[in-house]
Order: structure tokens, then C-alpha cells, then sequence
């Protein structure tokens, strides 16, 4: 029986970082950018700024669910076969999901995440 798969120390480090990485950029998004009334109404007037483009391209993907379905996605690949690249993919696209309104399916790709730490490891050659 081969042994359940677990990150190193320096791993879930590394992954502790970029999902915090993330989180705090979702938030700053969500709050100073997305919800703040003067700053949508200067991008809705056309203000050809990079918070702006930046607002435009999130509003896209959070309307259209990606973030809940990439992480759903990254989680369940990550489920079937375990990989430090597609945990790292699952918890930015969780963070986001979470905070930018998909909450559904980012916390079930939550769950997937915490189930695939179950999952033995990936057989070396």
C-alpha cells in the first residue's frame, strides 16, 4: 500500500503563501476595486486606467463562474492524481471563487482539495 500523498514542510509553506497571495489580492479586488461606487462609475465613463482593465477582466470571469469552475476542475484532476502544481492552481482559483461571489463550487473544490490529501501518492518510475 503506498502512502498517502503529503507536501513537504517547505511545500505547504509555499502553498500557505500563495494561498494567502491570493485571498488578499481577492480581497483588495473585491473591496477597493470592484465594490467602490467612484471607481466604477470613473470605468464606466471610460477612464482608460489599469484599475480599470483590471476591474473589467474580473467582473468578466467572476460573472461567467470561471473561478468556481477552474478550481472545481483543478481540484478534481488534483482528486484522481495528486500534484503540487494542481493544488496551487485549486487554492488561487478557491480563494477568488470565494471571495469574488462563486462560492458554490470553490467550496467544493475545497473539499475535494482536503479529500485528495487522502489519496495515495502518485506511483514514482
Amino acid at each position: 500500500m503506498r502512502p498517502p500523498f503529503k507536501p513537504t514542510a517547505r511545500q505547504v509553506n509555499g502553498l500557505l503563501i500563495v494561498g494567502f497571495a491570493a485571498l488578499g489580492y481577492a480581497l483588495y479586488l473585491r473591496y477597493t476595486v470592484i465594490e467602490q461606487s467612484t471607481v466604477s462609475l470613473a470605468c464606466q465613463a471610460g477612464s482608460p486606467t489599469w484599475l480599470c482593465f483590471t476591474r473589467k477582466i474580473f467582473l468578466a470571469l467572476f460573472q461567467n463562474g470561471v473561478f468556481g469552475i477552474v478550481a472545481l476542475a483543478a481540484a478534481a484532476l488534483n482528486l484522481i492524481r495528486p500534484s503540487l502544481v494542481l493544488i496551487a492552481i485549486a487554492l488561487i482559483a478557491c480563494g477568488f471563487g470565494i471571495v469574488l461571489y462563486n462560492v458554490e463550487m470553490s467550496a467544493l473544490a475545497v473539499g475535494f482539495l482536503i479529500l485528495s490529501l487522502a489519496r495515495p501518492a502518485p506511483a514514482t518510475e
